[in-house]
């Protein structure tokens, strides 16, 4: 998943990045809402992590924004109020969900998967697709019956592909949701890591085929 970190608290914003990136996501980070706006206009985003105290304004403006332009993409708020009145007033803007600071990680963690499952209409973490059976937070890919233990960026790839089956993914798109901004790579590396997730992928009635000038996509047999 890909997703944009709005926090001007360097030791909060770099606790935040260490522990998602940890777990594969690729985050990239806005310290005010001019960067913010940036990074949204160029890239989609899996989910966004927004701050309400911002050096150059309140977050929900950003919000209000986001929202006016009919983005879907969710947002949780990371706010330092707790009156009832604030939440309320950020869940009508058209937030997803708000975390209180301070705030435990696994907490945000949780928060960050549940409303990704609603988002995409799941009530499972499980994804299926012919003999797949496929877990993108516990890691595993199971092939028939024979559990897989994926690396990270393999995880993201397969997340990726599982969730536009059929849909062309060019090298470009791919290197964009898998790698951020600070990331110097190439698109030999998404070639590098389709090969790994082929092999694993052998025999499962499930495949990554290249489509000549356009990139990849994942299909039934």
């Amino acid at each position: 998943m890909r997703f944009l970190l709005v926090e001007d608290n360097i030791n909060l914003a770099t606790a935040v990045l260490d522990r998602l990136r940890m777990d594969g996501h690729v985050v990239d980070h806005a310290a005010d809402i001019a960067a913010a706006e940036d990074f949204s206009a160029t890239t989609d985003y899996d989910l966004i992590l927004l701050d309400i105290m911002l050096p150059d304004g309140d977050g929900r403006s950003f919000l209000k924004t986001h929202r006016s332009r009919l983005i879907e993409t969710p947002v949780i708020v990371l706010t330092a109020r707790s009156e009832v009145s604030d939440r309320v007033g950020m869940l009508d803007l058209g937030a997803d969900d708000y975390i209180t600071k301070p705030f435990d990680f696994s907490e945000l963690e949780a928060r960050c998967r549940a409303v990704l499952r609603r988002h995409g209409g799941d009530s499972s973490n499980q994804r299926r697709f012919g003999e797949l059976v496929f877990d993108p937070l516990a890691g595993t890919l199971s092939v028939s019956g024979r559990t897989i233990t994926l690396r990270n960026k393999e995880l993201r790839l397969l997340e990726i592909f599982l969730n536009g089956p059929d849909r062309i993914y060019s090298k470009p798109k791919l290197v964009d949701r898998l790698f951020s901004y600070d990331e110097d790579v190439s698109e030999n590396a998404i070639e590098v890591y389709v090969g790994r997730l082929r092999k694993h992928l052998a025999g499962s009635g499930v495949e990554i085929t290249t489509v000549r000038g356009l990139g990849y996509r994942i299909s039934l047999v």
